[in-house]
């Protein structure tokens, strides 16, 4: 028995908004009813959606969260768009108020706000967990959007510390060979989370906050012996982990502390140890508080070019996997 039919009408009445939803030729129209099976007609400044109710009412829903893309920074709309749509066919469109959950603003004014389902699934796991992992390809913001989550702990005095750590581990290159002394030697791997801060803070008051002990950014080796109490803590590359290293991490959590945990297990620069991140999702997965968050391609935020090198390199390891 063939579901319901139905029809909606929504009304656009920004030519620039509807430009958007519509797309250059009408080609995000041509688009969804491809996806979805069903029939737009686009009339001015109404949109007519017909066909089987089920549907109708889902392509309703991403027609509304297409509206709320429409307001965001040019060069992330196309991406978005594009994550929004794929997402669509396998759960449900995230809500306006979804789209608007602004996570933090950068210090040009940009609002850094998830993606994708998995990105807000991940902002909410790190709003309810006092320890999060997070596990995916390069570009799908893990490292980013946990350090915006730790800012804006700080500015909110939810913690008195915001951590930063990694690893130091040789990726292709020797630590002995590289110039300076050992902090010059170290910088090089923590310059992603400078970076990420430097994105999130003004200058000045970066370094405020650094002089004051409230911002603190160091390799994983600088934390051991030691109890993290009311910081807001990220272990960032953590698939560079040894099984020591990742619990000798996990026991510094003190009290009123949270910590997130983010790696790609495709990326793993040990010498013939298995990793701490991957060993510690086998030994933690059921327990108690912890949460898991897995990203895919369908994450990445970077240039679009970025998912499809992640898919190129996906398809050739599986099809060299030993038999």
């Amino acid at each position: 028995m063939s579901a319901a039919t139905s029809q909606i009408t929504i009304l656009i009445p920004d030519p620039d908004e509807m430009m958007f939803v519509a797309g250059d030729n009408e080609q995000n129209i041509d688009r969804l009813e491809r996806e979805f099976g069903v029939k737009i007609i686009s009339r001015g400044a109404e949109l007519r959606i017909s066909g089987e109710a089920p549907a109708v009412a889902r392509v309703g829903d991403l027609v509304g969260a297409m509206r709320t893309l429409s307001g965001r920074d040019h060069a992330l709309r196309k991406p978005a768009l594009e994550r929004l749509i794929g997402d669509a066919k396998d759960s449900p469109v995230a809500t306006p108020a979804e789209m608007r959950d602004v996570v933090a603003t950068t210090t040009r004014g940009k609002r850094i706000s998830p993606q994708s389902e998995n990105q807000r699934a991940y902002v909410d796991a790190i709003r309810k967990y006092d320890l999060v992992f997070a596990v995916g390809p390069a570009g799908t913001g893990k490292s980013f959007l946990a350090v915006a989550m730790g800012v804006a702990a700080l500015r909110d005095r939810k913690v008195s510390r915001l951590i930063l750590t990694r690893p130091a581990v040789e990726a292709g290159e020797r630590l002995g060979f590289l110039p300076g002394d050992l902090q010059e030697k170290i910088d090089p791997y923590l310059r992603p989370l400078y970076d990420a801060l430097y994105e999130l803070m003004p200058p000045e008051r970066f370094a405020r906050a650094q002089e004051r002990g409230e911002i603190e950014v160091a390799p994983l080796a600088y934390m051991r012996g030691r109890s993290l109490n009311e910081a807001f803590i990220i272990l960032d590359e953590a698939q560079n982990t040894t099984a020591p290293q990742m619990k000798m991490f996990l026991t510094r959590l003190g009290f009123g502390s949270q910590a997130v945990v983010t790696g790609d297990i495709t990326q793993i620069d040990l010498a013939g140890e298995k990793s701490g991140l991957v060993l510690a999702r086998e030994i933690l997965r059921d327990v108690e508080g912890i949460a898991m968050v897995d990203f895919n391609d369908r994450d990445v935020i970077r240039h679009e070019l970025v998912a499809r090198i992640v898919r190129a390199y996906d398809r050739f390891e599986k099809g060299n996997a030993p038999k």
